[in-house]
């Protein structure tokens, strides 16, 4: 018994050294080999400028621009250049809420009422039940993106305590804390704990204590409180079939969810920080938020399907969501990473602490597969992999999606120039005019206007588009904003007499954001 004991113990022991040593001689990528990844990269995926940071071991081993910031100015990408990097700001309002829980002043586990005493979900018993640790989970019942319309696109007039309000009218599709679906509108809510808790608002507080003291000094909360716009990107995006630069997003609110504005190299401060555990400074002799806070943020909290199998390259068994982090395995290690995505602007950031790694690749046009392939190829080469074409790979699922998605495209506006010409359905559109209103979303008119009829929100007015005939009681919205890629189906509801009486909608395009969550809106006719 006693030497078979100290066979399997020498066996276990060999093979731990030779894991190891094959990561620790595996040719992990040079700074050449990004840049050309890079620059591939930017050609196959139409991207105007990329920003690459690797970290490792404590250290910044590659930080470095590529293309441009604007295909107006041409002025180049790097290290220090200024993204949106959206929800990786999830991370810095986690991070807020766990320092002022080492200094005693709330805790994970807290009622959100018992701070925010006007907040109300759709269901009392939610309501008296949510904590802080649900605003930050994914967790709430609510479907993925609910109620994003209110503050994207970014035209709206939604106020902060608008959002809490309206809260109370967005109708659960799951139970509470039974299954993930992405929101943005909680983590807003918790950056409202985070102001009436600190007496400083969420910019504020993490500019001042996250911010100053990793020298990440040329970002900020928000772009309005950038102090120098010189080196920052223009947002892109494709506009029929074309990329070109597009307006902004210029959120007043919110920005816990995804305000952040920084560089690789700011971030790269950031990731070492998270890296050692909450310590920065010389030697690590300064504590930003403690070991207990940070084991919680990277801990499972809500389990997301990761599949029945594991499938190469990377064996992933189980995915989850901890806090402001999602969660994973990927080839026996754990990896915490986030994405962000504002219009016209990506963002990855990713974790493997056993590795000591981490990569952030920032972008400035909206698909996601640029930094995929980027951060998969880096990642490979320390994970000791055999060599995968990410940017093929993902080549081909963004040109078969697309694909998919402008032949649903074709079809729909074929048929409706087919309608157009045989004039072959009488609709009488002034039938259909008048004001909808829905609870959280406030009013939409339709309405005639110069031959032509359309739709139009009060209270977001980028969501202007004209109206279609499609088929039976369907209409089609086509956004007067063509980078938005969300063109949707409106379709009415009839009384006995065949008068509309209220309108459900859903987007058109499998591609659409799902922060236009037309699906959610209950639009009823206003009586007149």
């Amino acid at each position: 018994m006693k030497n078979r004991f100290n066979s399997s113990t020498l066996i276990w022991v060999i093979l731990i050294v030779w894991g190891n040593l094959n990561v620790a001689t595996a040719q992990v990528i040079t700074s050449p080999q990004i840049d050309a990844l890079v620059q591939r990269t930017l050609t196959t995926f139409d991207v105007p400028g990329i920003a690459v940071a690797v970290v490792k071991d404590g250290k910044v081993v590659h930080a470095k621009g590529y293309g441009v910031r604007s295909l107006k100015t041409g002025a180049p990408v790097d290290e220090n250049t200024l993204f949106g990097i959206a929800s990786n700001s999830k991370a810095f309002t986690s991070a807020a809420l766990g320092m002022l829980m080492d200094e005693g002043k709330l805790n994970w586990d807290d009622k959100v009422i018992d701070y925010i005493p006007e907040f109300r979900m759709y269901d009392p018993y939610v309501t008296e039940a949510f904590t802080i640790r649900d605003l930050l989970t994914h967790r709430s019942g609510l479907g993925l993106g609910a109620g994003d319309l209110m503050f994207w696109p970014d035209s709206s007039n939604f106020t902060m305590k608008d959002i809490i309000h309206n809260l109370r009218y967005l109708k659960p599709v799951s139970s509470f804390r039974t299954k993930y679906d992405y929101d943005n509108l909680l983590y807003m809510v918790a950056g409202e704990v985070i102001e009436r808790v600190s007496g400083k608002t969420w910019e504020a507080f993490v500019q001042d204590r996250i911010m100053k003291p990793l020298q990440m000094n040329r970002s900020a909360g928000s772009y309005t409180g950038l102090a120098d716009k010189v080196n920052v990107i223009d947002a892109h995006a494709p506009v029929n079939g074309k990329v070109q630069v597009i307006s902004r997003d210029m959120f007043r609110y919110g920005y816990s969810a995804g305000g952040i504005n920084s560089s690789v190299a700011d971030m790269s401060k950031w990731v070492i920080a998270q890296l050692n555990k909450g310590k920065y400074g010389e030697n690590g002799s300064r504590q930003l938020f403690s070991e207990k806070v940070h084991a919680e943020m990277w801990s499972p909290q809500t389990i997301i399907p990761a599949g029945s199998t594991a499938v190469p390259p990377y064996n992933t068994h189980f995915a989850a969501y901890g806090l402001g982090w999602f969660l994973s395995d990927v080839k026996g290690y754990k990896q915490m990473s986030h994405t962000g995505g504002l219009a016209g602007m990506v963002t990855q950031v990713t974790l493997l602490p056993e590795l000591q790694l981490g990569i952030i690749v920032f972008t400035n046009q909206q698909v996601g597969a640029a930094f995929s392939a980027v951060t998969n190829t880096i990642k490979d080469s320390y994970l000791g992999l055999p060599p995968t074409d990410w940017v093929t790979r993902y080549s081909d699922r963004v040109k078969k999606g697309q694909e998919e998605a402008d032949k649903i495209a074709k079809d729909i506006w074929e048929g409706i120039a087919r309608e157009q010409k045989n004039n072959t359905t009488k609709i009488d559109f002034v039938n259909y005019a008048g004001t909808y209103h829905d609870q959280w979303f406030g009013d939409v008119v339709l309405s005639q206007a110069n031959g032509r009829w359309w739709f139009r929100s009060v209270r977001s007015p980028k969501l202007t588009g004209e109206l279609f005939y499609y088929k039976g009681n369907t209409m089609v919205v086509k956004w007067n904003n063509r980078s938005f890629d969300a063109d949707a189906y409106v379709t009415f509801s009839v009384d006995d007499q065949m008068k509309p009486v209220s309108i459900k909608m859903k987007p058109i395009s499998p591609l659409t954001d799902f922060s236009f969550d037309f699906q959610d809106l209950d639009l009823q006719r206003v009586k007149e």
